[in-house]
């Protein structure tokens, strides 16, 4: 993730029309806000986080792998149905690619729920744009982000997925830190990852639940099953965000002691 690739909201200066709905998040979500989460007001002193004590994957490919492979071992319906995902719900495909998870998604929500897909990836988001508009999925927005903020609205969405995505973000902290007011009430952080090495594009498990833990969220479950070749983790965003200088970031030493993951294991020890 090296780069922001699209304003925060609509791009009016599209010259295919017909590609603006789908750009335009406000319009057609109609949810609670039409700016980004706050973010210490966009005003002023940005606020200063803490490098990631760990390795960031290289950016990889936007079409992640062959789509009918992925439905043969039930993968989205298996994330789906984890994240109790249903008709009416408004969700956030963050890391979207071409669509994978965005085009399911807008099935499960059906036309009463929003599916908002955003990507640091000019080229990707292109290729979903024109696949939304020949699918017709009317109940999809694409948006652009930035490499520590996905630009999300606050208090929108029921359901926000990182799926296969969240070893690429080179700024943890500043990211999570972010995205956690987008979240309503009772609303759901989805993970999908690998357990390894960040530089072998995974995450282990623990360092994720230290990771999230120490930007105000808590695991709620967590997964590992055959249909995801990895693991499901869950998480809710508790009431308050911490203070950015009150991060401390996790090392992904295995030989430390640390907080509880709250999954029968032990999360690496902040430093």
């Amino acid at each position: 993730m090296i780069r922001p690739v699209l304003p925060r909201a609509a791009q009016p200066a599209m010259a295919a029309s017909k590609m603006l709905r789908h750009y335009a998040f406000c319009l057609p979500l109609a949810l609670a806000a039409c700016s980004p989460a706050d973010s210490e007001g966009g005003t002023g002193n940005a606020p200063v986080f803490p490098a990631a004590d760990r390795p960031v994957s290289a950016l990889g490919a936007t079409a992640f792998a062959d789509e009918d492979l992925r439905d043969s071992r039930q993968e989205a319906a298996t994330v789906m149905q984890l994240a109790g995902v249903r008709a009416g719900m408004s969700v956030a495909d963050i890391g979207a690619g071409e669509g994978y998870y965005t085009v399911r998604l807008a099935e499960a929500v059906g036309a009463q729920g929003r599916v908002l897909a955003q990507d640091i990836d000019r080229g990707a988001l292109l290729r979903l744009g024109d696949r939304v508009e020949t699918e017709r999925l009317d109940n999809v927005s694409i948006t652009g982000g930035s490499p520590d903020d996905p630009h999300l609205p606050a208090g929108s969405f029921d359901r926000i997925f990182l799926i296969h995505m969240y070893h690429e973000v080179g700024d943890p902290y500043a990211f999570l830190w972010n995205l956690h007011p987008a979240l309503r009430p009772g609303g759901q952080l989805v993970v999908v990852d690998v357990d390894r090495s960040p530089d072998r594009h995974g995450i282990p498990p623990q360092l994720l639940f230290c990771e999230l833990g120490q930007v105000g969220y808590r695991l709620v479950e967590f997964i590992r099953h055959p249909a995801l070749a990895g693991y499901y983790a869950q998480f809710e965003a508790m009431a308050e965000r911490p203070e950015p200088e009150d991060i401390r970031p996790c090392a992904m030493a295995s030989n430390r002691s640390g907080p509880s993951d709250g999954a029968g294991g032990r999360a690496p020890a902040p430093q």
